[in-house]
């Protein structure tokens, strides 16, 4: 295995450091472990990594090295093949599938790699191989922040795993710098810079011949950087380290230290300098594609003066080269001419095969001017890159190619497909006008493409809600767009124009623009065996009459999503999950969406994915969680102006709201979500503020309001086409139908629901269903429906559906006189809403205890003096009172949390008396410390 060829130097001031490094390994190595070193830099950070890898070698671990490159972070995989490289000769043990998954990782094999997730197992079980036949494996990693993305995504994803076996990860990157390993939570160990002490003592020791005072100005010039008190003696002579000459007046830290770096290579030979060039812009450190790319056959005596320089060295065991420091490579790339940096290009992508990746990046960047066949590969990369899940990879390298494009039609259309996709999957809805704009310059008559329309599209209807203007753009370019007959790259493009449309239909609310979706999915599949749209069609857009037929599919679809990494075939298959009751198997997948959203990529997609995950919240009762991550999720949306997106995590604040009973705050949502909503003729949000309103008005036993409200959705005894959200509401309407005496109206509604098979999609389903009959049965309880809802298996999965049934049996029996019966689920219906806060139905069902005599005990103190003064707060005042205690004025925390500034200001006069507080100042304190 790749360990340091020469034991590195004893490092000065750094006991601490590596005492803890070896504790980290020593504790941690029968289940793994991770860490991250960070600190600024040149303060030593690379040096402990050299210094770990020599003393967990010594230790009995294989040592690996990975180190990131700024100019390979856009080439995929090109990390992860320096792990492979010395791993070679153990792939083919593997099983079949998985060695084929890291050959064409190595671009060995023609077949595309795999999804991520496979890339990863497979990379896993290479290591847990090579641990049990070689002992424990050390993954040592320099420059995180450089790794390219895919390698950062499969490493993030076996940092994660660890716990499997014997493999542990050290990472090291500067200190604010995102990375694959600082977005998954491992510990992190800060690099200190040394202190005078140990500074002055690595002066001395590298600089033997310099004096005490100059020693101490260099020591206090420094600042305890390690690499500043290495690199800034260089430059001095003999007279001024011995105080014989005049040391300049200022020694400025960075830019002294680029100087030196500069200064450096430039004193190398010509040769010397043409190969380290290669070397950076390969990224890969083989020699033997330096060797071949300077094309003669001694071309790597060049690298002699570099390594006497201490510039690089050759690690043994891999033979790969490395520069000692990142800024080394900055150097040398400064110093290089644009004509040297395209010949180096050239002569790199001579090495690699017609068609591939590396070759075309390559090409690309040899490039001085427009070059359609460069152009056509490099478009041909970005979609390859889309496919592996890397969206802003895939839109900067359809820039790139639009640049090259020859003719305007090319290069029109190249950006509004980065238009498209950036509007759809990275949410740079910001940059999609001038994109587009950019592109009807090139080519006045590309505006009509199917890319154009769908981003031109998506601005329109997540920026502004235009769902008509946005469906007649998608629907007059899906009709007119032609299939080319080798259109894989195109189909990505059709892809994201029916996502689109879907939305509009959603939003819209109306079964006429649903009907034309269903058409082109009829007439215009993509011609791929992973279609989507159909199930979507079938669970999603008109689960009552569609969706049983697909379930089998959904089911197998669901239990897969660990493996997916695509995040756009991640969010199909949740929407399909979402109104079948099948959520809860898509968290993990949706989560992985919303990580690579915190990591700046898809982050349209990592809010729809937020408000996936926040659906299921409500429905398993995570209400608490629900609004932290609807908060997160319309922050983004703020951020990236999805207006349209952000009605739906409005929507379900509302929900816990009015379930909660703050029907101030449910009120004012649902008059947004109506006023905001109805001129632009968005039917899905008028369904989203009737839902509230009723919900606010069945807590409150208002049935008349929430009937008249309900009733204005739909006709009882029909289930229209078209209309998801029924599903949510049939327990809504049926009691709301039935405590108004309109039974009638109530079994009509229950009858259709039968009908058309609702029950047989869930168990959620079949159990409101039961309830619901029973509810609508006016003359005698129907105690076999009642029981059958309650004891559904899994019931706890939904415990406010659960509660309220239990609610509406105890109801009926204690009005019944049977007291004793009732009280048993009146008591499960209470202590499940407390632990919900659904404070309106706990009310309820009280009420119904203490109506048959049973007394009913307020709710006991929280376990803390703190806890019992949160509990003082509804949900609303909370987050209110938080946001202020962060510093937001009224106004910005209304625009947060979709309320007025006078809704805001009334939360805030509640919250000061309840907390005994008379200002802001107070609220800190109020809400994270202790009670005084």
């Amino acid at each position: 295995m790749a360990s340091a060829a020469l034991t590195p130097p004893a490092l000065v001031g750094r006991s601490a450091e590596l005492a803890f490094l070896d504790r980290h390994f020593d504790t941690d190595l029968a289940s793994g472990a991770a860490l991250m070193l960070t600190g600024e830099p040149g303060v030593g950070k690379s040096a402990l990594l050299d210094a770990a890898a020599v003393r967990t070698a010594a230790a009995g671990f294989q040592v690996l090295r990975i180190s990131g490159c700024p100019f390979q972070r856009g080439v995929g995989f090109s990390a992860l093949n320096q792990l492979l490289q010395p791993l070679a000769d153990g792939i083919p043990a593997l099983p079949a599938r998985q060695a084929e998954t890291l050959q064409a990782v190595r671009g060995l094999s023609e077949e595309q790699p795999t999804e991520l997730l496979g890339i990863a197992n497979a990379v896993h079980a290479l290591l847990a191989r090579t641990a049990a036949e070689d002992g424990p494996v050390a993954l040592i990693v320099d420059d995180v922040a450089w790794v390219d993305r895919s390698s950062a995504t499969v490493l993030g994803t076996l940092a994660r795993s660890l716990r499997v076996g014997p493999i542990a990860v050290l990472g090291a990157s500067r200190t604010g710098d995102e990375s694959f390993l600082s977005s998954i939570g491992i510990t992190e160990y800060e690099v200190q810079p040394l202190d005078d002490v140990a500074a002055d003592e690595l002066v001395s020791e590298r600089f033997p011949a310099m004096t005490a005072r100059v020693r101490r100005r260099l020591v206090a010039e420094a600042r305890g950087n390690p690499l500043a008190l290495l690199e800034l003696p260089v430059p001095l002579n003999s007279l001024q380290q011995t105080e014989r000459g005049t040391l300049p007046a200022a020694l400025p830290l960075t830019e002294r230290l680029k100087g030196i770096f500069s200064t450096r290579v430039a004193a190398l030979p010509d040769a010397t300098r043409k190969l380290l060039l290669l070397a950076v812009l390969d990224g890969s450190g083989e020699l033997h594609v330096l060797q071949r790319a300077l094309g003669a056959p001694d071309g790597l005596a060049g690298l002699s003066p570099a390594e006497r320089a201490g510039l690089v060295q050759v690690r043994g065991g891999t033979g790969r080269l490395e520069f000692r420091h990142p800024l080394t490579r900055s150097a040398v790339m400064e110093l290089s001419t644009s004509e040297e940096r395209r010949w180096a290009h050239r002569a790199l992508a001579a090495e690699f095969p017609e068609g591939s990746e590396h070759r075309a990046r390559h090409l690309a960047d040899a490039a001085v001017g427009p070059d359609d066949q460069v152009a056509t590969l490099l478009h041909e990369v970005a979609y390859s890159t889309l496919r592996r899940g890397d969206a802003v990879g895939a839109i900067s390298t359809l820039l790139r190619a639009s640049e090259l494009s020859g003719s305007g039609t090319a290069k029109a259309r190249r950006l509004a497909e980065a238009a498209c996709l950036g509007a759809n999957i990275t949410g740079d809805l910001r940059n999609v006008r001038a994109l587009l704009d950019n592109a009807g310059h090139a080519d006045p008559t590309g505006l009509g493409s199917l890319a154009a329309a769908t981003a031109a599209a998506s601005e329109l209807l997540n920026g502004e809600g235009d769902v008509d203007t946005a469906h007649r753009l998608l629907l007059g370019a899906i009709n007119t767009h032609v299939w080319p007959e080798d259109g894989e790259t195109v189909e990505d493009i059709f892809r994201e124009a029916l996502n689109t449309l879907l939305l509009v239909c959603f939003y819209g609310g109306r079964p006429e623009l649903w009907r034309f979706f269903e058409e082109v999915v009829r007439r215009r599949r993509p011609p791929t065996s992973r279609r989507l749209l159909p199930l979507i069609l079938g669970t999603f857009a008109d689960p009552a009459y569609g969706a049983l037929p697909f379930l089998d599919r959904l089911d197998h679809l669901v239990s897969g999503l660990h493996q997916q990494t695509d995040p756009v075939r991640v969010f199909g298959l949740a929407l399909s999950a979402s109104y079948t009751d099948r959520l809860s198997g898509c968290r993990s997948a949706l989560r992985r969406v919303v990580d690579d959203g915190r990591d700046g990529g898809a982050v349209a997609l990592a809010i729809q994915a937020q408000f996936l995950l926040a659906n299921d919240a409500y429905a398993s009762g995570q209400w608490d969680e629900l609004l932290e991550v609807t908060a997160e999720g319309l922050g983004w949306c703020e951020t990236h102006d999805y207006r349209l997106a952000a009605s739906t995590g409005h929507f379900q604040r509302g929900l816990v709201a009015a379930a909660r009973g703050d029907a101030a705050t449910a009120r004012e949502i649902a008059d947004r979500l109506v006023s905001w909503g109805n001129p632009r003729g968005l039917g899905a949000l008028r369904v989203y503020a009737a839902q509230i309103r009723a919900l606010s008005a069945l807590g409150g036993a208002d049935f008349n309001a929430a009937h008249r409200l309900l009733r204005a959705l739909g006709t009882p005894g029909e289930v229209p086409h078209f209309a998801p959200q029924a599903l949510w509401l049939l327990l809504d309407f049926t009691e709301a139908a039935a405590r108004t005496d309109r039974h009638e109206e109530a079994a009509a509604h229950v009858a259709a629901i039968r009908k058309s098979d609702i029950p047989s999609i869930s168990p959620r389903l079949a159990m409101v269903t039961d309830a619901a009959e029973a509810m609508s049965v006016p003359d005698f309880i129907d105690h076999d429906l009642f029981e059958a809802a309650i004891a559904t298996p899994g019931a706890e999965r939904w415990p406010f559906d659960w509660a309220r049934i239990c609610l509406a049996y105890g109801e009926r029996l204690r009005r019944a006189k049977a007291g004793g019966a009732a009280r048993v689920h009146l008591d499960a219906a209470l202590g499940t809403f407390e632990r919900l806060g659904a404070a309106p139905w706990s009310a309820r069902a009280a009420d119904e205890l203490r109506a048959s005599g049973i007394p009913v005990r307020p709710l006991e103190p929280a376990g803390s003096e703190l806890l019992a003064r949160h509990a003082l707060l509804t949900p609303q005042e909370r987050v209110a009172a938080q946001l202020a205690a962060t510093g937001l004025t009224n106004k910005q925390i209304a625009a947060r949390l979709f309320l007025s500034p006078r809704t805001v200001a009334a939360h805030l006069r509640s919250v000061f008396r309840k907390l005994n507080v008379t200002s802001r100042g107070g609220l800190r304190d109020a809400l994270t410390g202790p009670v005084k």
